[in-house]
């Protein structure tokens, strides 16, 4: 088997799975209109929130961490011999095409749903702290961008100690960790300048905003 061809192979099929625009369907389903025309346009839980209701978001984020620790587990069970690199090339892809979906024109959400449940796939006890994070983050602070910028910097820092420091986790995980960084901070850029300048809105469950 040649390991580098197969795992790159696996970040292909990730792609188009993580390019499965769930937010997109359920918005046309439930109100007849695109989600890429509402709010941010992107096609996550907040935004799907924010322009379809909170079941409405809260099931587009239960699919969009399902597709990503779905395909993670299935790669890992059928190829279990590439040192790590198969899973978390697959679990990148999804999140880049969850992102920038083929389907959409390459646009997408901001990849944090899909990056935690990625990553308690390759690991639980090492995704669980961005979980943790994430959701501290939006429900209390209230900043969904916010959340998701800090939920991937944890899995990139504890994935990479534990690389580093035991055998449990392969440190190939750790480039998982870093590129959902990379792919989350380059879907956020214009929130983190909103963040920076103090204009960036914050997110309710009891009142949905316009954007």
């Amino acid at each position: 088997m040649n390991t580098v061809l197969v795992s790159f192979a696996c970040g292909i099929a990730g792609y188009l799975i993580g390019s499965i625009p769930f937010g997109y369907i359920i918005v046309y389903l439930v109100k007849g209109i695109d989600i890429r025309n509402q709010g941010s346009g992107r096609t996550g839980g907040t935004n799907v929130f924010r322009a379809a209701g909170l079941p409405a978001g809260i099931l587009t984020a239960l699919l969009d961490v399902g597709k990503g620790a779905i395909t993670v587990i299935v790669v890992r069970a059928i190829l279990p011999g590439t040192d790590g690199w198969a899973e978390t090339l697959a679990g990148i892809g999804v999140v880049l095409g969850h992102n920038a979906s083929v389907f959409l024109g390459f646009r997408g959400g901001a990849g944090g749903a899909t990056s935690v449940g990625t990553a308690m796939a390759l690991w639980p006890l090492g995704g669980l702290p961005s979980m943790i994070i994430g959701v501290f983050t939006l429900f209390v602070i209230g900043y969904a961008s916010l959340a998701t910028i800090l939920a991937a910097l944890a899995v990139a820092v504890v994935f990479t100690y534990s690389g580093l420091t035991s055998h449990e986790v392969p440190l190939t995980y750790a480039a998982f960790g870093w590129g959902i960084v990379v792919l989350v901070v380059i879907a956020l850029r214009p929130n983190i300048v909103r963040l920076v300048s103090g204009k960036e809105k914050r997110v309710s469950v009891f009142k949905r905003g316009n954007s």
